[in-house]
Parts: C-alpha cells; sequence; structure tokens
C-alpha cells in the first residue's frame, strides 16, 4: 500500500507538471488580448485568470477529460494489459509535458490538445499497433480543429462589423453607447448563461432550491445583465468628466469596452479552464481509475473532484511563474488591439470552446482566439495582420501532433524497457 501510495504521488507530480506548463503556455488564450489592448496590466491578467481558470476547471472539466481518456486510443484493444495502457498514460503526461515546456521557452502558443492525442496516438501505435487508435475519434478531433478558428474567426468579425456600425462610425458615439449597453451586457451574459449556467445550477449547492433549473438560469441572467449594464451606464458618465480631449467620444467608448473586455476575457479563462485542463488530467484519471478497479476505462470514465482541483491549481501556478511570455504572442504581435477589438476577440473565443466543452469535444483556446483575431483584422480597415506571427503559430501547431506521437512512442518504449515497470 506504500508503494502504492508513493507511485500515485509521483504520477499526480507528473500530472501537476503537464498542468504547470499548460498554464505557463495557454495563459496567451485567455488573457492575452486584454494585456495587449492594455485593458488590464500582466499582473491582473494573472490573478483573474487564476481564479476563472481554477472555476472552470473544477466545475466544467469533466467531460472533455472523459473524451481524452476513453476515446483517442481504442482501450477494448488493453482489456487483458491494463499495466500497458497505464504505462502510455505516463508517457503521454512526459511527452506532453516536455513538449509544452520546450514550447513556452519560445514564446510559441503551442495547442495543448495537439499534444495529448498526439501522444496518446504514439504509444497505442507502439504498445498494440494502428489499430490501437480510435482514427474515428481522432479525425473528429481534428475536424473540429480546423473548423474552430473558422467559426471563431466568422463570429468575431461580425462583432467587430457590428459594432463599428452601430457605434464606431456614428456621429454620436456616446448616445448611441448608451443604448447598446443594455445589449452588450445582454450578450456578454447570453454566452456565459446558455452554456454555463446550466450545468452549474445542477450542482448540490442548488440542491435546497425548489425553483425549476431554467428559472435560477434566467434569474441569475437578468441579475447579471443588470448589474452589468448599470456599471457600465456609471462608467460612461466618469469618464465624461474625467475627459476633455477632442476625441472624448472615442476614449470613452474604447474606456467603456475595456470594462467590457475584461468580463469577456473572464469568460475566456473560464473556457480556457473547462476545455484544456483535460488535457493534463485525462491520463491521470485514466492512470487511477486503473490503479482503483484493475481493468481499463472502456466508455466512461470518472474523474474524482481531487484530480480536477489537482489540474486547476497545476495551470493557475504555470500562469503565475511563467505565462508571461507567451502573452505578447497572441496579445500584441498579430494586430494591434483596443479594447473594443480585443472584446469581439473575447466574446467569439469564449463561445465557441464553451460549446466545445459542453460537447465534451477537446478543441484548442489558441486556435480559437488567434482566429478571432485574424477575423477581426481581416475586416478592419486600419489594420494589416502580420502574417509571419501567423506562420509561426500555425507551424508549431502542426508539429504538435507528430512531435507529441514521437514524444509519446519513444518515452513509451524506453519505460517499458525499465524493470521497475
Amino acid at each position: 500500500m506504500n508503494h502504492l501510495f508513493i507511485y500515485l504521488t509521483l504520477i499526480s507530480l507528473l500530472a501537476v507538471y503537464v498542468a504547470w506548463n499548460l498554464g505557463a503556455n495557454d495563459v496567451a488564450n485567455s488573457m492575452g488580448t486584454s494585456v495587449g489592448s492594455k485593458a488590464i496590466t500582466i499582473t491582473q491578467a494573472i490573478i483573474i485568470a487564476g481564479i476563472l481558470e481554477f472555476t472552470g476547471a473544477v466545475v466544467f472539466g469533466k467531460k472533455v477529460a472523459a473524451t481524452l481518456g476513453t476515446k483517442v486510443a481504442n482501450p477494448s484493444l488493453f482489456i487483458d494489459a491494463p499495466e500497458t495502457f497505464l504505462l502510455g498514460m505516463i508517457a503521454v503526461l512526459l511527452a506532453c509535458g516536455i513538449w509544452l515546456q520546450i514550447a513556452t521557452s519560445f514564446g510559441l502558443p503551442v495547442a495543448s490538445s495537439h499534444a495529448v492525442v498526439g501522444a496518446i496516438a504514439g504509444f497505442s501505435w507502439v504498445a498494440i499497433g494502428r489499430e490501437a487508435i480510435a482514427w474515428g475519434n481522432i479525425g473528429l478531433i481534428c475536424l473540429g480543429w480546423l473548423i474552430i478558428p473558422v467559426i471563431s474567426a466568422m463570429v468575431a468579425a461580425s462583432c467587430f462589423s457590428l459594432l463599428r456600425y452601430w457605434l464606431l462610425e456614428q456621429d454620436n458615439i456616446l448616445q448611441q453607447l448608451l443604448e447598446w449597453i443594455p445589449w452588450l451586457s445582454a450578450a456578454l451574459i447570453s454566452v456565459f448563461g446558455v452554456i454555463v449556467l446550466p450545468t452549474v445550477v445542477q450542482l448540490s449547492l442548488f440542491d435546497p432550491v425548489t425553483l425549476p433549473d431554467n428559472t435560477i438560469s434566467v434569474a441569475i441572467g437578468l441579475l447579471g445583465t443588470g448589474v452589468i449594464t448599470y456599471y457600465a451606464w456609471n462608467r460612461v458618465t466618469a469618464y465624461r468628466k474625467q475627459q476633455t480631449e477632442v476625441l472624448i467620444e472615442t476614449l470613452v467608448l474604447e474606456g467603456v469596452m475595456g470594462k467590457f473586455q475584461v468580463l469577456s476575457a473572464c469568460f475566456v479563462a473560464f473556457a480556457h479552464g473547462s476545455n484544456d485542463v483535460g488535457n493534463a488530467i485525462a491520463p491521470l484519471a485514466a492512470i487511477v481509475f486503473i490503479l482503483n478497479t484493475g481493468v481499463v476505462p472502456i466508455n466512461s470514465l470518472d474523474i474524482p473532484l481531487w484530480i480536477l482541483v489537482l489540474g486547476g491549481l497545476g495551470i493557475v501556478a504555470g500562469l503565475a511563474v511563467q505565462g508571461k511570455k507567451v502573452i505578447a504572442t497572441v496579445g500584441e504581435n498579430i494586430i494591434t488591439l483596443v479594447p473594443s477589438t480585443g472584446f469581439c476577440a473575447e466574446i467569439a473565443t469564449a463561445s465557441t470552446i464553451l460549446i466545445a466543452s459542453r460537447l465534451g469535444l477537446p478543441v484548442s483556446t489558441s486556435h480559437a482566439l488567434v482566429g478571432s483575431v485574424i477575423g477581426i483584422g481581416l475586416v478592419s480597415r486600419n489594420q494589416d495582420v502580420r502574417w509571419e506571427t501567423i506562420k509561426s503559430v500555425v507551424l508549431a501547431w502542426v508539429v504538435t501532433l507528430p512531435v507529441a506521437a514521437i514524444l509519446g512512442a519513444v518515452i513509451f518504449s524506453c519505460l517499458r524497457i525499465l524493470p521497475w515497470f
């Protein structure tokens, strides 16, 4: 029993190492645009992201982790060799942690979901053969990787086009802003409420409440919309008193949009935690399941709360200590962002990623956010997309899958010949 405890502790620390590197790399996905548009400082971004990433991971992270743990490899082929599957998941943790650390050192926002899927496929091929890989499920996941940036770009471009037509190009910007604030508040709350609140209100915390779930969700949404609207109207009044320059209307608009962008960044952080925590904890959850039951998880994988908490803490620690490097790539090196464009990018990213998390689809937050920023750059009349940055980011995305697969295969082969494994 003591040996098992030590073994599980070491594997848990390895999962924290992956989560650490995931947080260090992917913090740019949730907060890069807010820092790039000067809506918040890096320190504020790390604090906000830390709280929301952890919350998203614990409350909303089970489905994606279960998908990665049971749907990438074909677990039915490992029924007679659960120890092989367990060893493979250790190799996955090592491969992902190493690759994410390398990418972070170069400031590249790679897709951690690519790394996990690649590493699982790599060890499965070496362990049993190509038939051990669930090619159909991998195909669906890869299709999601291709579609997500396109959808996110379209949503962001549409959002910015509407904002420009109804606000930025109007003669009386402030009057239009006052009229649009309730709609912006409702849009912001709706993205979060429609996707997340139905799941949140099913928590045991709300068991004593006898009202239907939908009633609770709607009530929370209306309250949130009212609070944000009231706050934003007050900010318009405050900014009008502070600013005396000729560009007062534009300054007030961007000042208020900066507040909306901070809120949208919070939703992106929540979305990122809900989806990407699975990349760190899915292998650990599969290992714990095998150690507890002696069999390989086939159709479902229960994720204990302590594993979700462990993954959330690892992400927060990584982004707090090493998260600054990648922020500049997404937030500053693709297009020049202001709060209005940053808000559109983040609302599009949060929408697409939260829907994917609700479906249990492991997608890439970096795909979504970079797609959003590109979409805005393409429809903006005074912005040039820096395609050199895009090329380096896309190259990092493309090489992650095969590199992680090779790393997973090599590490698994090395672990298998070690006597204590």
